[in-house]
């Protein structure tokens, strides 16, 4: 491993999210991953071993969550900066997180580009600190920005992936989208991953957003 690349461990209970990590922090040469484990045990045991740079592991990672393993840290043996994947930034526990010495929490939905800069950061000393609704890149990465992004969406998705926007605009979970479409609950996770990144938005609120806005503006 070169010495300028940034060592890695990723910790996740779904191997879906591990691959999407793992296929997006490849994808930059800063980052090198060195283990990639799925339940918190194998986590502290990775960490205390291979003392990596950083560590991106599930806030609710089994057994006990992953405010245990940054627990297990000891900082007089151990230099590993952990930031923890969430589907909420202001929950309890990633209060507790903050408190008890976390770096930061990087949305579970969060665009690529924004994971590769919140770990850089990281790896520079900074904590992550919470995007406001009134940044422009929380703007550029939430849904708000050219209201033409939705239009052209028939140019960016397949014809499957039209198929799931369509049955998401109606409400239905993953699970219902994959009965309506035959799809596993893993194949719907894949091509959501897919209609976020191609639409630059990172979750079913942002999809919200874009569609409820591009409607209003084309009835």
């Amino acid at each position: 491993m070169p010495t300028n690349q940034i060592s890695v461990v990723i910790a996740d209970r779904d191997s879906l999210v591990l691959h999407a990590l793992d296929s997006i922090l490849h994808a930059s040469s800063e980052f090198k991953i060195v283990a990639a484990c799925r339940d918190g045990t194998t986590c502290i045991e990775a960490i205390g071993s291979l003392s990596p740079d950083l560590a991106l592991l599930e806030i609710s990672l089994p057994p006990a969550g992953g405010l245990e393993v940054l627990a297990s840290i000891n900082p007089k043996h151990c230099n590993t900066r952990v930031v923890f994947l969430s589907a909420s930034r202001d929950g309890p526990a990633e209060a507790d997180a903050a408190a008890r010495g976390g770096f930061g929490i990087i949305l579970r939905d969060a665009a690529p580009s924004l994971i590769i800069r919140g770990l850089s950061k990281v790896a520079s000393g900074q904590k992550l600190l919470p995007i406001s609704a009134g940044d422009p890149e929380w703007r550029n990465h939430h849904g708000h920005g050219p209201p033409e992004a939705l239009r052209t969406c028939s140019a960016l998705l397949t014809e499957r992936e039209r198929q799931l926007l369509c049955l998401v605009r109606e409400g239905l979970s993953n699970t219902e989208v994959g009965r309506q479409l035959n799809l596993s609950d893993g194949a719907v996770k894949v091509h959501m991953h897919q209609i976020y990144q191609k639409l630059a938005i990172r979750n079913r609120t942002a999809l919200a957003l874009l569609t409820k806005r591009d409607g209003e503006s084309n009835p």
